[in-house]
């Protein structure tokens, strides 16, 4: 079943005045797109700085609205012009985890109230406090960890409160914006297998945007490569990724490092 699809969906962004070409009043991020994403698919996104990966999950999550297109999420249209209440509906069906676990979270807020933050602005019914004490659990975190501010953590720590932050209302629907590449190696090593312990336990829909491949390739069924605003290839990850057709995925392919042992 089609949970996410979008329909001709793009995103111009006027440029200010006194741009160096005096014509070029628009910038296109994203070009009229299609894309379909299934109940309990994981998608990863790939593509360059500014290929128009961020731009299309926020239209898809209602964060920002379409110069074009339509979005619908469980049959039922995104209006990102409504007020945030009228996409109280949305907000209860996904999570998003950031980038960077030192700026997503409020300094001034226990990690417990950080993790009821959802909780509390969905309206979420039952014992917050007790919700709060499993999902630290479920993340890995110990529950009396919930009095301490986020100074008190490390990074990867960090991030798990941002991971626990994102599920604490039991959406369906877990978007990570690049939540790996501000972890060193080994952080990101656990957090991967943290994100994939709680897509299979939580039945989530997985959108993954990240430049790094192997994470895409570890942990997504399907992959969308984005170039300059379009999606240029789009498949079942190990086709897309063993045997890609268009020369741009090549080329990204090409780019990743290879490591060869000393001599």
């Amino acid at each position: 079943m089609t949970l996410i699809a979008a329909e001709g969906l793009s995103r111009d962004f006027r440029l200010p005045k006194g741009a160096m070409f005096e014509r070029a009043r628009m910038n296109t991020a994203l070009h009229p797109t299609d894309l379909q994403i299934a109940e309990g698919e994981s998608l990863g996104m790939i593509g360059e700085s500014g290929s128009g990966k961020s731009t299309l999950v926020k239209l898809l999550l209602g964060l920002d609205r379409p110069t074009t297109g339509r979005v619908f999420v469980d049959g039922r249209e995104v209006d990102a012009t409504a007020g945030a209440r009228s996409l109280h509906w949305l907000r209860r069906q996904t999570g998003l985890v950031l980038q960077d676990p030192y700026a997503s979270l409020d300094p001034r807020m226990s990690a417990g109230r950080i993790v009821s933050e959802p909780l509390r602005a969905l309206d979420i019914d039952g014992d917050h406090r007790a919700r709060v004490r499993d999902v630290l659990e479920q993340v890995g975190l110990e529950p009396e960890m919930a009095d301490r501010h986020p100074h008190e953590f490390s990074g990867g720590q960090r991030q798990r409160i941002a991971l626990a932050r994102a599920i604490a209302h039991r959406p369906r629907i877990l978007v990570g914006d690049e939540p790996l590449s501000a972890l060193d190696v080994t952080v990101r090593a656990q957090i991967l297998e943290l994100l994939e312990e709680l897509r299979r336990t939580e039945n989530l829909t997985l959108v993954l945007v990240s430049h790094d491949i192997g994470v895409v390739q570890n942990l997504s069924d399907t992959v969308a490569v984005m170039k300059d605003g379009r999606i240029v290839e789009h498949g079942p990850v190990d086709a897309v990724l063993r045997h890609p057709q268009q020369d741009y995925t090549k080329a990204l392919l090409a780019a990743i490092p290879v490591i060869r042992p000393g001599r």
